[in-house]
């Protein structure tokens, strides 16, 4: 889309001020984000936004979010209001996974967000950890506003109670009361903006220093289990806390590992080491393989005498975790776990 024209103030040629149309009324959460992001780039960080049905008036604006029944990108309309519309991330991305219909906030983070990205923090668009964070933004963020603002339900039956806190409803319950006599909604717009812009960029904030340093963790451990375990089967964190069930699922898959990881070995806060099973999936309690079920529930000396293994300190009755006071002790409950398992399907 070209560039506004210029306007000339006492014979100096000044830049024309951009403009972001949406509609005016009531207000939700997917324009209210893609106006946020918009204005995270440099050409927009000024921009007027113009809340408005008119279309002689969104006519003249630069960039058109969540209204005027158009999606163009070389014209930078974005609505998602029309029949014909049905794009989601996958149709105008092939190489990415999700299928929810997108709204304006999906749009513009499909067509901006790795600029976005990139803008904030202070790296290229090409980079490795701009990519990671841009797919891990959208599924945990910015697709649940989609879905949310195109009355997709998460479920295919009535759910058991009603979720009323998320960011979607906190940006609804700004718009005014139907019986307020100020039905005004322009300070509630731009309070809606900040609130979202603040969650996004809180988010971003959290998934840039906390998420992705985890990743790299995880990934470290996972590219030198062999020098742990000769089999493969157990990796270790140097520092505990680290969230790593996402990432050893996703990683496994991304560099695929066929010898899956059963037990990861890490400190806890007092320097003792535990060994904790890996679930057979993202959302189970059930493990790949759980510790034996003659060390359950028991601790100690006692766990020490039972298993043979120096410095034990408990398995949990459900034989997802144990403990061990040194990192060798950890890692011997979890070879003696395989070596059993092994023996077993082997029909020894």
């Amino acid at each position: 889309m070209p560039p506004p024209a210029a306007k000339r103030v006492c014979g100096l040629k000044m830049p024309a001020v951009l403009r972001i149309g949406t509609h005016n009324g009531t207000f939700h959460c997917d324009e209210v984000l893609a106006c946020f992001l918009l204005r995270q780039l440099p050409e927009y960080k000024d921009a007027e936004i113009v809340r408005t049905r008119d279309p002689a008036l969104l006519s003249e604006c630069d960039v058109v979010v969540d209204v005027g029944g158009e999606f163009d990108p070389k014209r930078h309309r974005y609505d998602h209001h029309q029949r014909s519309f049905s794009e989601t991330f996958h149709s105008l991305r092939p190489e990415k996974r999700w299928v929810t219909k997108l709204s304006s906030a999906g749009l513009v983070y499909l067509h901006f967000g790795q600029r976005v990205l990139a803008q904030r923090l202070e790296r290229e668009e090409g980079d490795p950890e701009v990519q990671v964070l841009y797919d891990k933004v959208y599924e945990n963020f910015v697709e649940e506003i989609d879905a949310i603002d195109n009355g997709i339900s998460q479920w295919d039956e009535e759910p058991r109670y009603t979720v009323t806190s998320n960011l979607s409803s906190r940006v609804g319950h700004l718009n005014p009361r139907w019986n307020d006599k100020d039905q005004d909604t322009q300070a509630g717009f731009h309070k809606a903006m900040e609130m979202v812009g603040e969650e996004f960029l809180d988010r971003l904030d959290f998934y840039h220093r906390s998420w992705l340093p985890a990743r790299s963790l995880v990934e470290e451990a996972i590219r030198t289990r062999d020098e742990v375990d000769v089999g493969g089967e157990v990796v270790v964190f140097t520092q505990g806390g680290c969230p790593w069930k996402e990432h050893l699922f996703n990683l496994e898959q991304e560099l695929g590992i066929e010898t899956t990881v059963k037990f990861v070995l890490y400190p806890d806060q007092s320097g003792q080491w535990r060994v904790q099973c890996v679930p057979a999936g993202p959302h189970t309690f059930q493990n790949r393989l759980s510790l034996p079920e003659a060390w359950r529930g028991v601790r100690d000396e006692a766990l020490s005498t039972l298993s043979g293994i120096p410095g034990c300190v408990f398995v949990h009755a459900s034989g997802f975790i144990g403990g061990n006071r040194t990192r060798e002790g950890a890692l011997a409950m979890a070879r003696h776990t395989l070596k059993g398992a092994a023996k077993s399907s082997n029909g020894n």
